[in-house]
């Protein structure tokens, strides 16, 4: 049987995403300066200045430039946000889970009302009240992206409550913050590993999207603000939103198609069929 990260979903995943990251990790070293300075004449197409490989933008900006130091924003965005909504998540669906009764109704009445509201919209409402920084954006993207890490992990609480390693604890005297670190969160990692890349790539569409509406940070370059000036010029200089773009489908491709492969390496039962097949 073929390893499980030798998969072609994992080496094609893997490689999407390490490419992007090493991007925005030379970024700096690539193109030190401002990525938001004017340093071509606008309009210039890729490959018609040596200089500048991409090509400009409109406003005579460096694309190549903007796409490497956006990686920067995408992945700062995506991580963070990502992070905050783990934590509220597991927090919530471990309390929920572990607790069951008035807790668990409380919490689960909680998660169904975020549920009832769009998380784009509500984003969308959040950085418009607030000061549009990455920060804002980070904060209102986690906010709003908690609930289906929620119900995972109540769910994996709720059937690990009752296994036989957890009675013998709690007979042993184990405290509800042993129960609930040490014996249980281990064994419900595998739905929350997975959906962290669809988080991630869920918070850098939805980065982009709000960055396309103008409400990015106006002080960082972005793929959804690159895309969003490149609207003006669409017809006689499509490659402004095409490259950016690219980038956005190529990122969440990649984000997807890891997941897809760890749901895979770690479902038990996927695992038992591989080697059943084997």
């Amino acid at each position: 049987m073929k390893r499980w990260y030798l998969q072609p979903s994992i080496l094609l995943g893997g490689g999407l995403v390490l490419a992007v990251l090493a991007g925005a990790l030379a970024a700096g070293w690539l193109y030190p300066g401002d990525p938001l300075d004017m340093v071509g004449a606008p309009f210039t197409w890729p490959g018609q200045d040596a200089t500048l490989p991409l090509g400009t933008d409109l406003m005579g900006r460096d694309l190549a430039a903007g796409l490497l130091h956006g990686a920067r924003v995408s992945l700062l965005v995506g991580l963070s946000a990502a992070a905050i909504s783990l934590v509220i998540g597991i927090a919530v669906g471990a309390a929920a889970g572990f607790y069951r009764g008035g807790v668990d109704a409380v919490l689960t009445r909680a998660t169904e009302f975020f549920q009832t509201i769009p998380a784009f919209l509500l984003a969308i409402i959040l950085v418009a009240v607030l000061k549009p920084t990455v920060g804002t954006i980070v904060f209102a993207l986690g906010v709003t992206s908690w609930t289906s890490v929620a119900r995972l992990v109540r769910a994996e609480f709720i059937s690990l409550r009752e296994r036989e390693f957890v009675r013998a604890s709690v007979a042993l005297g184990a405290s509800d913050a042993h129960l609930i670190l040490r014996e249980i969160l281990p064994n419900a990692w595998t739905p929350v590993v997975v959906s962290t890349g669809l988080l991630v790539a869920n918070a850098i569409l939805s980065e982009a999207g709000l960055s396309f509406l103008g409400l990015g940070d106006p002080n960082r370059v972005s793929w959804g603000s690159m895309v969003g000036l490149g609207r003006d010029a669409l017809r006689t200089a499509w490659y402004m939103t095409a490259i950016p773009g690219l980038a956005i489908v190529l990122t969440v491709l990649g984000l997807n198609l890891l997941s897809d492969a760890l749901h895979a390496a770690l479902n038990p039962r996927l695992r038992r069929q591989r080697r059943d097949t084997a």
